[in-house]
């Protein structure tokens, strides 16, 4: 998968992380996904416009990501007001690669290389250490990070699916996909109202426009996802995206002074030996 398919992955991985890191410092998760949303959607619309439609076979795919990543989302923001989201978050994003790999192979027939396979494990492995290293994690914690993980897998296999059915037309797809991300936006005023959408626009103008550009990175990284699973293996995909908790260590260690023992730079080297497999 190296060559321009695994470069562009591990780009996405990066930009991943760089948006994750963004939004570190914002309390209100659900008004940052909602001002993400916004941005997302934003951008998204005149492309969908402009855009060539999908293959009619891509429409189902397209309505089920779209309500899915609304449900991620709102999920995600639910599960923050749990004390160890923070350690488990990594977990689900550790467990969704091999989550994707049995989904492709049951609904896509994927055959997987067993060096693919075992590079796939090593991912998991890797991130599932870097979030545990040194922590304990409630059985609560553990379920819903799992939990978050099979939502990650169910978007990730229902797009590499129907991005295969859109007749080429990924930049599209993915368009058509990202508008349903107007749901936040609406979700989030029927909740709490006008006001507190609006109002931290005068407030803190500068925490919107992070959470906008941390949109705008999302909706990149994610959309070069979407134009990958084209022709990758969903499985060997998702395993590079995730890559991204490596680029989030590194990120921590240079930008924000954050500590890295020697348990965590051995999980990255792990991480990283493991997307070196899938580039064979």
């Amino acid at each position: 998968m190296f060559s321009l398919t695994g470069g562009v992955v591990l780009l996405a991985a990066l930009l991943h992380a760089s948006w994750n890191a963004m939004l570190h410092g914002n309390r209100d998760r659900f008004l940052s996904m909602t001002w993400m949303s916004i941005a997302m959607a934003a951008v998204a619309t005149p492309i969908a416009l402009a855009s060539p439609l999908p293959a009619p076979a891509a429409w189902p795919y397209i309505v089920a990501s779209g309500l899915v990543h609304i449900f991620y989302n709102m999920s995600l923001v639910r599960s923050y007001r749990r004390n160890d989201l923070a350690l488990a978050y990594p977990i689900a994003r550790g467990s969704s690669p091999l989550l994707v790999t049995l989904g492709a192979a049951l609904f896509a027939r994927e055959a997987i290389h067993p060096l693919h396979g075992l590079g796939v494990a090593l991912i998991c492995g890797g991130i599932i250490v870097i979030a545990l290293q040194g922590r304990r994690v409630s059985r609560a914690g553990l379920l819903a990070a799992l939990a978050t993980g099979a939502t990650i897998a169910l978007y990730t296999v229902i797009d590499g699916i129907g991005v295969r059915l859109s007749d080429g037309q990924a930049v599209s797809y993915a368009a058509w996909m990202f508008l349903f991300y107007w749901l936040m936006p609406v979700l989030f005023v029927a909740m709490r109202g006008p006001g507190a959408l609006w109002a931290p626009v005068r407030a803190e103008p500068l925490a919107v426009g992070v959470s906008m550009a941390g949109g705008l990175v999302s909706l990149v990284a994610y959309g070069i996802v979407i134009w990958v699973l084209q022709s990758g293996a969903m499985g060997a995909v998702s395993a590079l995206r995730e890559t991204s908790v490596v680029f989030a260590v590194l990120i921590g260690r240079v930008f924000l002074g954050e500590t890295v023992n020697r348990t965590r730079w051995l999980a990255c080297l792990v991480v990283t030996a493991g997307a070196v497999l899938l580039g064979l």
